[in-house]
């Protein structure tokens, strides 16, 4: 008899800790978070645009035709601009106007793969091959194409993200 009220005690109490610690958001409460800056040092913009599939609309995944996924001018995020910390980079920056503007998007951790950076797979249900074998997602900052991850560029105060989709290995953008 003992044991079982200790048993139940002890479950009680791990049942208590883990409803303590757990965060639980509704989707609306994920994406109306806003995250604080400690150490302001700046602001950027960021725009994400797929005006490249309107050129090759014939070659995009008839199941992505429609302005949910790509919008008529091809603009997914207007340029918009962010506080930054010291340390930002261009995926923080991602990451925080995906959330902000609840804009889908999809990636691969730099742990997961053998390059160690952030990969982007998805933005806007817009994938990699999504319009031909050469398509998916670059990005520019101050309008030059980067050869390294996005979790790897840090951000300046001033700088310009552009996160395009390109149709043809960057040579359409």
């Amino acid at each position: 008899m003992k044991k079982n009220i200790l048993a139940l005690a002890v479950i009680a109490i791990v049942a208590i800790i883990i409803w303590k610690s757990v965060n639980i958001q509704s989707v609306d409460e994920f994406y109306e978070k806003e995250v604080p800056l400690d150490n302001h040092s700046g602001t950027v913009t960021i725009t994400i645009r797929c005006d490249t599939i309107l050129d090759n609309y014939d070659d995009l995944d008839k199941s992505l035709q429609s302005e949910e996924f790509v919008p008529a001018d091809g603009v997914i995020l207007p340029e918009t601009l962010y506080e930054i910390q010291e340390g930002y980079t261009v995926f923080d920056i991602l990451l925080l106007a995906a959330r902000e503007h609840e804009i889908q998007m999809e990636y691969q951790g730099g742990d997961e793969n053998s390059f160690g950076t952030v990969y982007i797979q998805g933005i806007n249900h817009l994938y990699e091959y999504s319009c031909g074998p050469l398509s998916g997602w670059t990005y520019r900052v101050n309008g030059v194409v980067q050869d390294f991850g996005c979790s790897q560029y840090e951000l300046q105060d001033g700088d310009v993200i552009e996160w395009l989709y390109t149709c043809d290995l960057g040579h359409d953008i």
